[in-house]
C-alpha cells in the first residue's frame, strides 16, 4: 500500500495579511497530481484542515472541491480534525461521505474503531484519532489526569485493543506535540498546565504514525513522522522544506519513505542590517522577489523606512527596529520631579529614534502639545491639574517598581 501523509492545510489562513487561498488551491492541484503520478492508494490528512472553527466560505469551498477531487481519484482518504478545526462542523455528514471513500474522523466515540483497507498483503487498519482536547476527554473517558499524554495514552490503549483482536498492520493518525519535535511560531499553543508534549513511545508497535500539528517535517523515529504544513505560515519556517511523506507498506511494515516537495509560491527571507546596506548590498538581490521580514539596526530610525524597503523588496511584510543607540530618558521614579508635557514628548521621540528632535521639529511638537492643553500659558506643574498628575505618576510608578 502506498500512503501519502499530509497535514495542517489551514485553509483560509493568511500570511501577515497576505491571502493564501490561491496558494492553498495550488497545493491541492499538486496533491492530486502526486496521487496519480505516484499511484497513491491512501491519502492521510492529520488534522487542521481549516485555520479556524468557523472557516470562511471560500475555505469551505476549497475543502469541498479538494475532497470531491480526491473521492474521484484512485486513492482513499482518511481525514481527522485538529485543534484549529470544529470537530462537529468538519465531521458533518461523515457517515454519508464514507461511501465515497473519504473517511472523516472527528468523533471521540469512534476512537479505537479503524477504517480497514486491503492490499495484496492483507488488511491495513487506519486509526484516525481526532485532536484530543484533555478538557473534553477527561470526564467522558474518566481519566485520572488532565493532560495530553493521558488522553493520547487512553486513545492508543483502545487502538491496541483493536490491534490485538484484528492483527496485521496498523496506521495511526494523531494531532499532537510529540517529545523531541521542534515547533515553529505559527502553531497554536495546546499546552495544559504548561504541559503539551507526549512521548513517542505511545506509538510503540504501530506500523506507521502520521502526525499533525507541528508545521515542519520531522522524523521522530523511522515510523513516527510529521509531514508539516504544505505552506509556510510564519517567518520562523524560512528554512523549512514543505511537502508530504510518501510511505510504502509491505507485508511486514514500512518498506520505504520518501519526501515529496510541494510547490513554493514565494520564498521567505529574514534580513537584518542598516537600511542603506539592505538597499545596496548586491548579495541580497536573490531576495527581491521574496516575502521579507526586515530588522533595521540604524542608530537613528530612518524616515519612510518601509516605503524605501519596498522599492527594492516589494513583498516586505514585516518591519522591525533594533536600534544600536543607547537608551535615553526613561520613566520618572518616585521622588523624581515630574517633567513637563513638552519635555516628555521630546524625550519619547529621542528614545524612539535615537536622536533628539531638530529645532523645527521641537517647535512643532511644542505647538501640538500646547494645542492639547486647556490653557497653553499655564505650566502644568504649577496648577492643581499638575499636582494631580504628579500624584498619579507616583502611584503608577509604585505599581511598576
Amino acid at each position: 500500500m502506498r500512503i501519502l501523509h499530509t497535514s495542517d492545510w489551514h485553509l483560509g489562513r493568511s500570511f501577515h495579511r497576505e491571502g493564501m487561498l490561491s496558494h492553498q488551491a495550488a497545493f491541492v492541484d499538486h496533491l492530486l497530481s502526486v496521487v496519480e503520478q505516484e499511484s497513491v492508494d491512501l491519502v492521510l490528512v492529520s488534522g487542521d484542515v481549516y485555520d479556524r472553527a468557523l472557516p470562511q466560505v471560500d475555505a469551505v469551498r476549497l475543502a469541498s472541491e479538494a475532497l470531491a477531487r480526491l473521492a474521484a481519484s484512485r486513492a482513499k482518504v482518511v481525514l481527522t480534525s485538529g485543534n484549529h478545526d470544529s470537530a462537529h462542523r468538519l465531521g458533518f455528514g461523515s457517515e454519508l461521505i464514507d461511501a465515497a471513500g473519504v473517511f472523516i474522523r472527528t468523533d471521540l466515540a469512534g476512537v479505537g474503531t479503524p477504517v480497514v483497507l486491503e492490499d495484496e498483503h492483507g488488511p491495513v487498519a487506519v486509526h484516525g484519532l481526532p485532536y484530543l482536547d484533555p478538557d473534553a476527554v477527561k470526564e467522558s473517558w474518566q481519566l485520572t489526569t488532565r493532560s495530553h499524554q493521558a488522553a493520547l495514552t487512553e486513545a492508543m490503549a483502545r487502538v491496541r485493543t483493536d490491534q490485538e483482536r484484528r492483527g496485521g498492520r496498523t496506521v495511526v493518525m494523531a494531532h499532537a506535540f510529540v517529545t523531541g519535535a521542534e515547533p515553529s511560531d505559527s502553531e497554536r499553543d495546546i499546552s495544559v498546565g504548561g504541559v503539551s508534549m507526549v512521548p513517542a513511545s505511545v506509538f510503540a508497535e504501530t506500523t506507521y504514525a502520521a502526525l499533525g500539528h507541528l508545521h515542519g517535517r520531522q522524523t521522530i523515529t523511522e515510523s513516527v513522522r510529521y509531514s508539516g504544513s504544505p505552506l509556510a505560515y510564519s517567518f520562523s519556517e524560512e528554512r523549512h522544506v514543505k511537502g508530504s511523506w510518501l510511505v510504502d507498506l509491505d507485508a511486514s511494515g514500512v518498506a520505504a519513505v520518501e519526501f515529496v516537495e510541494a510547490p513554493v509560491p514565494r520564498r521567505l527571507a529574514r534580513l537584518r542590517g542598516d537600511l542603506d546596506t539592505l538597499l545596496t548590498d548586491p548579495t541580497l538581490a536573490d531576495h527581491e522577489d521574496s516575502w521579507v521580514q526586515a530588522t533595521l539596526t540604524d542608530a537613528v530610525r530612518p524616515v519612510q523606512a518601509m516605503e524605501r524597503l519596498r522599492r527594492r523588496f516589494p513583498h516586505t511584510l514585516v518591519l522591525g527596529f533594533e536600534s544600536t543607540a543607547a537608551v535615553v530618558g526613561g520613566m520618572a521614579l518616585p521622588g523624581d520631579r515630574p517633567r513637563r508635557d513638552r519635555d516628555l514628548v521630546k524625550e519619547f521621540l529621542t528614545e524612539l529614534r535615537g536622536s533628539a528632535p531638530e529645532s523645527a521639529e521641537a517647535a512643532l511638537l511644542d505647538e501640538a502639545v500646547d494645542a492639547c492643553c486647556e490653557d497653553p500659558e499655564v505650566d502644568a506643574l504649577d496648577s492643581g491639574r499638575g499636582l494631580a498628575r504628579e500624584t498619579a505618576e507616583a502611584e503608577f510608578a509604585e505599581v511598576l517598581f
